[in-house]
């Protein structure tokens, strides 16, 4: 079975390969994941170059369907964030 990557998985994998004490990197990864969540809620798309974009969408409000009863319910709009893989993360998995 095929492990869920976490933050602290992330840090330790920086310590590792930049040879950082687990607390500097700690502090490196948290603030790249400040920068891109403060983007995305200032507007901005954020895109890394050979990874993709995050960016936010405006979602309509709308009738959805409960797939048990089969009664409908209103669906509020909302603001999801949505990633697009670049074209060499693609290219990856073909």
């Amino acid at each position: 079975m095929k492990k869920t990557w976490t933050r602290n998985d992330l840090i330790e994998e920086v310590s590792n390969n930049v040879g950082l004490p687990l607390s500097e990197s700690s502090k490196i990864v948290e603030q790249i994941i400040e920068e891109i969540l403060f983007s995305l809620e200032e507007g901005s798309d954020v895109k890394i170059s050979s990874f993709g974009t995050f960016s936010v969408k405006n979602k309509r409000s709308r009738i959805g369907r409960n797939p048990k009863t089969g009664v409908e319910a209103p669906i509020s709009a909302r603001n999801v964030v949505t990633f697009n893989c670049s074209n060499i993360l693609k290219a990856k998995f073909k």
